[in-house]
């Protein structure tokens, strides 16, 4: 037991060890990355970075151009998603097979991959340096696992269910709307939560397509922190801390339904 407990305080000092460093810098006045003492909070701590960052920097456009992008592919994620894995998992039709190994396929690559095909797309369909450009590519890169997770978890879910609302009358969409969707809550939140992250901290797709500094997103606004002969890592530190806000309060929003959306889609019956 007490060696069961010496490992799981030695991986949370190992996890926490790297955020504590961030803090550090983030406080620490002038422009400093490396630090000799090992103060918790170092000595004459100053919040400037912060005040920079809100003040002089363009963070809150970069924040608000990220969480336009990163919402807009949760709710598209969500939407497609949770019909595209209901009408895999309840109908037959040619095709089916070949349409889910054809996503399960996509997953083997890495996005990077897609992006010279995906971008010559956007110059032809005019959406190079849009909202809607980068909307386009992080739903196609979120869609597929996203399919797969709702398949699997609608999957799960009894058809018996709808046939006794299709009894009472309801049509084949009034009760996937009121019958499934709300049980298949857990498998829609970890929908939203991978399309939101496959948004929310992106940079290569991001450079390629958002060439407006006014379009920019956190990634590539915090790019632009490092120069060639300096780089201002109290700003760095700053801009980390609070681009991490968001996710985590998400993250502590959404938790309950964590565990149940990852598990009980993984096994059927």
């Amino acid at each position: 037991m007490i060696s069961s407990y010496a490992m799981l305080v030695l991986f949370s000092v190992i996890a926490l060890f790297p955020v504590w460093q961030v803090v550090s810098i983030s406080l620490r006045p002038g422009n400093k990355l490396l630090s000799t003492d090992l103060e918790f909070i170092p000595s004459n701590p100053s919040l400037k970075s912060f005040v920079t960052l809100l003040t002089e920097r363009d963070f809150l456009i970069w924040m608000g151009n990220s969480a336009l992008i990163s919402i807009a592919v949760t709710i598209t994620g969500v939407a497609i998603a949770s019909m595209a894995g209901y009408g895999f998992s309840r109908f037959r039709f040619p095709g089916k097979n070949m349409g889910l190994l054809s996503l399960l396929t996509t997953q083997m690559f890495p996005a990077t991959m897609l992006l010279l095909p995906m971008y010559i797309m956007l110059i032809k369909l005019g959406l190079i340096n849009t909202y809607v450009g980068a909307i386009v590519m992080y739903s196609a890169t979120a869609l597929p696992f996203c399919i797969w997770t709702m398949k699997g978890y609608y999957d799960t879910i009894p058809t018996s269910l709808e046939e006794a609302a299709r009894i009472d009358g309801c049509s084949q969409f009034a009760a996937f709307y009121r019958i499934i969707l709300p049980l298949a809550a857990p498998a829609l939140v970890i929908t939203a939560l991978f399309s939101f992250m496959t948004a929310w901290s992106e940079y290569v797709v991001a450079a390629q397509i958002l060439q407006d500094s006014s379009l920019w997103t956190l990634p590539l606004g915090l790019k632009s922190f490092e120069a060639s002969m300096s780089t201002e890592w109290g700003l760095y530190g700053a801009a980390s801390l609070m681009v991490m806000i968001p996710v985590v309060i998400l993250f502590l929003t959404l938790s309950r339904w964590l565990v149940s959306g990852l598990t009980l889609g993984s096994v059927k019956g």
